[in-house]
Formats: structure tokens, C-alpha cells, sequence
């Protein structure tokens, strides 16, 4: 199992229909490109916060 460490936050405004746009220099540092599927995940603790966590699983090579 990873750990993983903050690197940075930023905002993100929910837009039309709950679209929520993923700021440019994040989707840079992330290697996210017009396209690409994410997975998300959404969390809960025991007093009910409730937090959604995206990732962008590694490219697979073409064969």
C-alpha cells in the first residue's frame, strides 16, 4: 500500500451540472490530458465528513 505526502491544495469551482475543472498547472504536474479517465473515490469518517479523493491510473503502453 502507498503513503502518500500533500504536495499542494488548490480551489475548484463547481460549475454547470457539478462539472468541476481540474486547475491547468495540476493537470501539468499530473499528466492529465483531454481524454483521460479518472477514478474517484469518495470517504467518510466516523463523524460523517465526507471528502472525494481523484487519481489518473498510469498510461499503458500502446502495443
Amino acid at each position: 500500500m502507498a503513503i502518500y505526502r500533500t504536495l499542494y491544495y488548490g480551489d475548484v469551482v463547481v460549475g454547470v451540472g457539478g462539472r468541476i475543472t481540474v486547475p491547468q498547472d495540476m493537470r501539468e504536474d499530473l499528466g492529465i490530458d483531454e481524454g483521460d479517465t479518472l477514478t474517484v473515490r469518495v470517504e467518510e469518517t466516523h463523524t460523517g465528513a465526507r471528502q472525494i479523493v481523484l487519481w489518473r491510473a498510469e498510461q499503458q503502453p500502446e502495443e
